[in-house]
């Protein structure tokens, strides 16, 4: 900036004595250009020649006042050079580069300290609702930038910023969580149907309340309600019903089980480590639905036996056809 303004000051001053008297000025400035290209050659005598901010500005100011067609004749560099060295000069002086930062602006501390106090005093508030108080304040920050100053400072996200994790909460309540979720099975002729399952945490009793092809909100609906009846007097001692944010699940599912006193948990998006255990029995439930026997082969058979059969050796042929014999009259 300061380059620029000397410079743009000594082309001033220079102009002034050519508007008077033009042919002078120009020999004196012809003259002044031998000058200073005499000293700076003197002082260069041991080297090659480099010629410093200081002379570029002084060339780059005379060259204003010699005819361009005289400019290889007067000046040691070519005119190309001299133009280079003056647009340099201008560009910068608009240059804003070395006061420009990179990236977003640092939030001011007293709103930082303001969003701290605003997360401690009210601690089921999220950053949402931070920043909508923010801009009723005045102060119009980013929901983002708020979270940023939340996460910083070791704040979790509401409402779980103080009391027990979602670990803790399952294992503390387990007696009286139901869970409710939706396995697909697939039949050999290659049908896709839905099954209903609920899952009680306390017992890790499995409840498969229905399987249909097209599963809507008035089925899953009547679903809550046999499972219901089929719970009877086990109803009170369950306190919550976990279940995802399927379209499936209507308010008239919901109010089946809160006219028991049973509270409605949403797992979020995403997220099926939110309802861990049920997850956990369909995933050992599919694999064993899903059998798909090759063509032309025969199905595995499966057979029982006694204890006691199982502890004889079969140490004959005879015993070996017994036991053989046996089964099949069981079968």
């Amino acid at each position: 900036m300061i380059v620029s303004l000397l410079y743009k000051v000594t082309r001033r001053l220079l102009s002034i004595p050519s508007v008077l008297l033009r042919s002078e000025a120009a020999k004196d400035a012809e003259l002044l250009v031998l000058r200073h290209e005499n000293a700076v050659l003197r002082r260069q005598l041991a080297g090659p020649v480099r010629y410093e901010p200081a002379d570029r500005l002084w060339f780059a100011a005379l060259a204003g006042l010699v005819d361009r067609r005289r400019w290889r004749e007067v000046f040691p560099v070519t005119p190309g050079t001299l133009l280079a060295w003056h647009r340099k000069l201008i560009a910068r002086k608009w240059a804003y580069s070395a006061h420009r930062r990179t990236g977003r602006p640092p939030t001011r501390a007293a709103i930082r300290s303001l969003v701290l106090r605003l997360a401690r005093e009210n601690p089921r508030w999220g950053h949402r609702r931070i920043q909508g108080e923010l801009a009723r304040l005045g102060h119009h920050i980013a929901p983002s930038t708020v979270w940023r100053i939340l996460h910083d400072a070791g704040i979790d996200p509401a409402p779980r910023r103080c009391g027990p994790t979602w670990r803790q909460f399952l294992t503390a309540q387990a007696q009286g969580i139901i869970a409710a979720d939706f396995l697909h099975l697939d039949t050999v002729l290659g049908t896709r149907l839905y099954a209903l399952a609920f899952l009680e945490h306390g017992t890790r009793r499995l409840h498969i309340t229905g399987v249909t092809a097209h599963p809507t909100q008035a089925w899953t609906t009547q679903q809550a309600r046999n499972l219901a009846d089929d719970l009877g007097h086990r109803k009170q001692s369950l306190r919550f019903l976990l279940r995802d944010c399927d379209g499936k699940y209507s308010q008239t599912f919901d109010t089946v089980f809160q006219a028991d006193d049973l509270h409605v948990i949403k797992s979020a998006p995403q997220a099926p480590w939110m309802n861990a255990h049920c997850e956990q029995v369909i995933g050992t439930i599919r694999p064993a639905t899903n059998y798909h026997p090759e063509p032309y082969s025969t199905p595995p058979q499966y057979t029982t036996s006694t204890p006691a059969e199982c502890a004889a050796p079969a140490s004959s042929a005879d015993s070996s056809t017994s036991t053989d014999t046996s089964l099949d009259q069981q079968r």
